[in-house]
């Protein structure tokens, strides 16, 4: 089974190469997804969040509260709190990546997709056979991410500038995609590089 590496700061669109990648009936792992399942009930991930930032980043059924927990974390000068939360949580999602690939690959998947914004950091790519970053200009991805999380322009300018810089990406990857918007232009980028890389 080949496994391809999906990474790129928030709003660069890395969801919109997954859909692209779905349409070759690609089995997406969304990191995302995977996250929120995690902390959506009662768990050891939630447990060592709530010990390491407080009882208020956990609702009363015992859910983590993220909206409360991205405050603390992307609020400006609050690096060193960003990176212990992306310390904890990673162990949980790469062990639940690791086991879905598994899963996947003894049912007789051709190609899954694992997209995860912390891929590197994660140490995912050991993973992959072959990863890219989908990279955005600034401007599209705050209007981007003030739509997709309802938040203001303030907020998403403060979590863009929390993240690593489009070089971080471009030296970590095998790939590069660029998304300001032209959805055709995007969709040939993704299937240049999978024809390249003999995938389809």
């Amino acid at each position: 089974m080949t496994v391809i590496g999906l990474t790129g700061p928030s709003g660069a669109g890395k969801g919109e190469v997954a859909r692209i990648m779905s349409a070759y009936s690609f089995h997406i792992i969304d990191s995302d997804a995977v996250y929120h399942n995690i902390v959506s009930s009662p768990s050891p991930c939630v447990d060592e969040l709530k010990s390491v930032f407080g009882q208020g980043v956990v609702n009363c059924d015992g859910a983590l509260n993220r909206k409360a927990l991205s405050a603390i974390v992307f609020k400006d000068g609050n690096q060193e709190k960003l990176s212990i939360l992306n310390s904890i949580t990673h162990k949980y999602v790469v062990i639940a990546i690791r086991d879905t690939i598994s899963r996947l690959e003894g049912e007789g998947a051709q190609v899954c997709v694992i997209d995860a914004p912390l891929l590197i950091e994660a140490g995912l790519l050991s993973d992959c056979d072959f990863s890219i970053a989908v990279l955005a200009d600034k401007e599209p991805r705050i209007k981007r991410i003030c739509q997709r999380d309802n938040i203001d322009t303030q907020s998403a300018t403060a979590r863009i500038n929390s993240q690593k810089n489009d070089e971080y990406y471009i030296s970590g990857t095998d790939e590069v995609i660029y998304n300001n918007g032209d959805l055709y232009a995007l969709q040939d980028d993704v299937r240049a590089i999978l024809e390249e890389r003999g995938v389809i």
